[in-house]
């Protein structure tokens, strides 16, 4: 079969397309043949080296199909269920074997392009705001990148609980997105200060929660933004870690807190894992939440794949096509 992969860490031009042989699935695993690839900003991460991996390395870890082989003691899955998956690697290729429990069953209303598209992003979204703090009606909360492929789903999904949503884009083209999601103010980040806009929004008292994906150039601003006991909830590193801070900085911007989640603790066991993609899929199917396929890209076009997300030149999901 045909896989991209990398076998030294560095730019987009280290990705190559290669013949690999076909996996077969051991106990508890199943194979699934891909209809569509999740892109994902973690997956530059790991093929620039910021996340360290085993090399060489099929990345991807989101991806949905059709279950064409199964292995002993499965029962949770058969042969032609039609199936999505987040987590590990190998999704960068035409076929994957996943453990069962990883993987989820796509009720009827979701087709596997959706789903590859909604997985990760949409399970990230519902830990997020449920979990790691559970927004509520009334809530105002600010979001950076609100239009891309978390953004779109966090906006239309805030908006859904009854929260009054601040949003950050980068150009005149995205406030305009970030409006038409929902938001009810937008922040241009690069002509306008984050915080001082925030504390205009909310008459000088910030806002009880902030989700930022960008990372090191947010960082001051987010943590500006935050009401007295604040939580700061980072999730990602778009432009590049945060850099070490100390802790007294959260004492002084006025006991704050910060935490920085990932999905896998929210969905360790398979019974978090289904109330999460079925969460996910419900306010999908109810028109709640929208999910807007900005690109696709062939599987042999994942270098220009990760030009464009690197480039910020991408709005809403991204897909390989095998």
């Amino acid at each position: 079969m045909r896989a991209v992969r990398f076998e030294k860490t560095g730019g987009p031009e280290v990705l190559e397309v290669v013949e690999v042989d076909t996996p077969e699935p051991k106990a508890g695993q199943v194979r699934v043949r891909h209809e569509a690839i999740g892109l994902n900003f973690i997956d530059t991460y790991h093929r620039t080296g910021l996340y360290p991996v085993k090399l060489p390395c099929i990345p991807g870890g989101e991806a949905a199909g059709v279950v064409e082989a199964v292995g002993d003691g499965v029962t949770r899955l058969k042969a032609g269920d039609r199936i999505a998956y987040t987590g590990g690697f190998g999704a960068y290729a035409e076929a994957n074997v996943v453990q069962a429990d990883r993987a989820v069953k796509l009720p009827e209303g979701i087709d596997t392009r959706t789903a590859a598209a909604i997985l990760l992003k949409g399970m990230t979204t519902e830990a997020l705001i449920r979990r790691t703090y559970p927004v509520k009606a009334g809530d105002t909360v600010l979001v950076h990148a609100a239009v891309g492929g978390v953004g779109q789903i966090m906006t239309q999904w805030l908006k859904a609980l009854g929260a009054e949503v601040i949003a950050t884009v980068g150009s005149e083209a995205k406030a305009a997105k970030a409006r038409e999601l929902g938001a009810d103010h937008v922040i241009l980040y690069r002509d306008q200060g984050v915080a001082a806009e925030v504390r205009r929004i909310t008459g000088g008292k910030g806002v009880p929660v902030a989700y930022d994906a960008v990372g090191k150039d947010t960082f001051e601003g987010t943590l500006s933004s935050l009401a007295r006991r604040g939580l700061f909830v980072s999730f990602g590193n778009a432009s590049g870690p945060v850099p070490p801070f100390p802790p007294a900085r959260l004492a002084a911007g006025g006991s704050l807190y910060l935490t920085r989640p990932t999905l896998f603790d929210y969905i360790v066991t398979p019974e978090e894992l289904d109330a999460s993609a079925a969460a996910v899929f419900e306010v999908v199917m109810s028109g709640k939440v929208k999910i807007e396929i900005g690109q696709t890209f062939t599987l042999t076009d994942a270098r220009k794949a990760h030009e464009a997300l690197e480039g910020r030149a991408t709005v809403g999901a991204s897909l390989l096509i095998p």
